[in-house]
């Protein structure tokens, strides 16, 4: 399999915006196939919000390219499981309960250690409209299977597009593979 090669240019609005009083139980929200795992669009920013949230459970292993948001300040809370965040030179580990900030034009990455982690991303910006869930829309594969999917072949150059038209500069690889 590949990841999604459609590209989609319009702004989806998946989840509720963030204008209104919404809540989704769990396992509630649009789910993507995206980059190995399973990612729910939790909450959009629609046209003029200023927040976007996307839960994603990953495989051991799984860790996103080393990147930078020019514009999202980027909370990640591990809901479940063990994750390496790495900033430059500094690695931190969190577990279950742990929040991560990662400021905007700050490189990251992470890796999941356990054999799964569940995490809720939220991304806001002062200055934009967050696009960090329309980036995972183009690249996710929709799906009613809330499940993490098989593993796929994935298009770094893809990857990169789409990210950088989304607010995302892709600045290296994901880490090494786990052993």
């Amino acid at each position: 399999m590949t990841t999604n090669t459609e590209t989609r240019t319009e702004t989806t609005t998946t989840g509720p915006a963030v204008q209104q009083v919404s809540v989704l139980a769990q396992g509630e929200g649009q789910h993507l196939h995206f980059l190995n795992n399973l990612a729910t669009i939790k909450v959009s920013p629609g046209s003029d919000g200023s927040m976007s949230a996307v839960e994603f459970l990953a495989p051991r292993g799984f860790g996103p390219p080393l990147h930078s948001h020019r514009d999202e300040d980027e909370l990640v809370v591990v809901l479940d499981g063990e994750v390496a965040f790495r900033s430059g030179d500094t690695e931190t580990i969190a577990t279950t309960g742990a929040c991560a900030y990662l400021p905007h034009a700050i490189p990251h990455t992470f890796q999941v250690l356990s054999d799964t982690a569940t995490m809720l991303s939220v991304t806001s910006s002062a200055t934009t409209r967050p696009q960090f869930d329309q980036m995972v829309s183009e690249l996710g594969i929709p799906t009613d299977d809330a499940t993490i999917p098989d593993e796929m072949d994935i298009d770094p150059g893809q990857v990169a597009m789409i990210c950088g038209r989304n607010g995302i500069d892709v600045l290296g690889p994901p880490p090494a593979p786990l052993k």
